[in-house]
């Protein structure tokens, strides 16, 4: 994976693992940890995409 010091996002690795987790493992993963996941740290990650798409 090729790193960009530019680029800040935080949790990245967190975000990468889980989205592997899901897509091989999604038989495991409940409901309940997608929804904490939604909740809890996609708002950071909206305001951190925006701010560097302007």
């Amino acid at each position: 994976m090729e790193v960009e010091p530019d680029i800040l996002i935080s949790d990245s690795r967190k975000i990468v693992d889980t989205r592997n987790r899901i897509i091989h493992g999604y038989d495991s993963v409940s409901a309940d940890v997608i929804w904490l996941v939604v909740t809890r740290y996609m708002p950071t990650l909206e305001i951190e995409v925006k701010e560097l798409l302007k």
